[in-house]
Formats: C-alpha cells, structure tokens, sequence
C-alpha cells in the first residue's frame, strides 16, 4: 500500500452536506476535508450513499442542505473529471473506440475545432497507456468489460484534470485490468493528483488506498484506511445501514435561540 502523505491543503470541503432524492437523504450531516493529493477510497454498505456522494461534488447533485466547498487549484469545477459507474454508459451507441477517447480533449478542442495531428497523437499516447493500441476502429459496443473500462480511463488521461472521481472503477473487470489501472491511479496519485474513488472490494481498499471515507449514510470514520477497516468500524457501519428509513425526510435545522 502506498504511504500516506503529509496533510496538505484541503481542496474539498464538506460542511453539514445532507444530499439526496425528492428530499429523502442519501448523505446526511456530512462534515470532513479531502486535502490536495489525497487517494481516499470511499466505501460502505449498499446504500450508503457513496454514488450519491460523488455525484454531489461533481455538481451533478445539488445539496439539500450544507456545502460543498471545491478549492479550483488553478482550473475551474468543470475541468474535475467524474467516471460514473459503467452502467450509466450506453455502449450500444454507434461510437468508435477513438472517438470515444478523442471525447476527452473536448475541454481543449471545444465543439468546432478538429483534433489536428496534435491531438490524434494524444489519442494514440492515451489508447496505448491503457493497452488498447490496435481498438480505435472498434466500435465500443463489441469491447469486453475490462477493454471498455480501460477505454474510459484513455479518456480520462486526456481531460488531465488536478481532481478525479472514480465510481466503481474495478467493478466486473478482469484482475489483469484491475491491476492495470490500479497503477494508473497510483501513478495519477504521485503527480500530486487527488482521486477519490467508490469501491467495493476491500482487499483492492488495503493493498491501494492510503486513505479510506468510511460512510453508511452518515460518517462513520475517515481516516489512514489501517485504521478505518477495522471490524468494530465495518460493523458499526453496516449496522447504521440497515437501521436507517428509506422513507425518512431530511433532519430539521436546529432552531437558533
């Protein structure tokens, strides 16, 4: 596991953040500082509003309560790169594996300029990173899971952003891509890049994650991820998400004296 780093400036910040669904929470109370460079796996039981989480910082999840305090380190909140979960790609769309790449540069290009021969090679440099030299043809309907996934993080090389947020990034992939693109991160994560990244799959959590957000709704522990999973803390999570009410409204505002 690679070794935690000095703190360093906080360049996420989490205060009093309740998010949710037709005002039924999915986080609630939610108070704690993501630092610049920071690799944090988030992880939880079903539920626990780890998507939820993610999809609030990248701005596709508006807050019901509290903030979301984003540092811009030099770029704008639109330059952070978010990968949702695979199943909210539609790889039935006609789109070849070079485009779909090329789709990363798109901060770059804009709408109307083409890639010009500087940005087909880029394309080319990312495609081969992954180990896809040889797919730009292929449409991305016929790619296997672990090909599609390495096809996605090409994409993200090229959006070269200082903050990236991973849903489930080794979910249903070979252990051979796993690895793979594990050592993309962790080299992502030595350029003084701040990842945070949903899984679900401890053992991936221990053997690469310095820092673990422990969350079942609510915060259970954040911290070193040696000191987070631990039994008494997973359990005390789970036990957190099974006795919370799907149907329950957000907590009320403390009345002010």
């Amino acid at each position: 596991m690679p070794p935690t780093r000095p703190a360093s400036a906080p360049v996420i910040r989490f205060e009093n953040l309740t998010l949710g669904y037709d005002r039924h929470p999915a986080v609630h109370h939610l108070n704690a500082e993501i630092s610049a460079g920071s690799l944090v796996a988030v992880v939880g039981p079903n539920g626990a509003g780890k998507s939820s989480l993610l999809k609030g910082v990248a701005g596709e999840l508006r807050p019901l309560e509290g903030h979301i305090h984003i540092e811009p380190q030099g770029r704008t909140r639109a330059a952070m790169a978010y990968m949702p979960q695979r199943n909210e790609l539609d790889s039935s769309f006609p789109v070849a594996v070079f485009d779909m790449v090329a789709m990363g540069l798109w901060h770059e290009i804009g709408a109307f300029r083409g890639l010009g021969h500087t940005g087909r090679n880029k394309v080319r440099a990312a495609l081969d990173a992954v180990g896809l030299t040889g797919f730009e043809s292929r449409p991305i309907g016929t790619l296997s899971g672990g090909q599609l996934q390495r096809a996605r993080f090409a994409r993200l090389i090229l959006q070269d952003t200082p903050t990236i947020l991973l849903d489930e990034p080794f979910a249903a992939i070979d252990a051979r891509t796993v690895d793979d693109l594990a050592h993309l991160i962790l080299h992502w994560h030595a350029e003084g890049r701040t990842v945070l990244a949903v899984t679900h799959d401890f053992m991936q959590v221990r053997r690469y994650f310095p820092t673990c957000l422990l969350l079942a709704r609510e915060l259970v522990a954040f911290g070193p991820t040696a000191e987070v999973m631990t039994e008494p803390l997973l359990a005390r999570a789970r036990q957190l998400s099974e006795a919370f009410d799907e149907h329950a409204g957000t907590c009320p505002l403390p009345e002010l004296a």
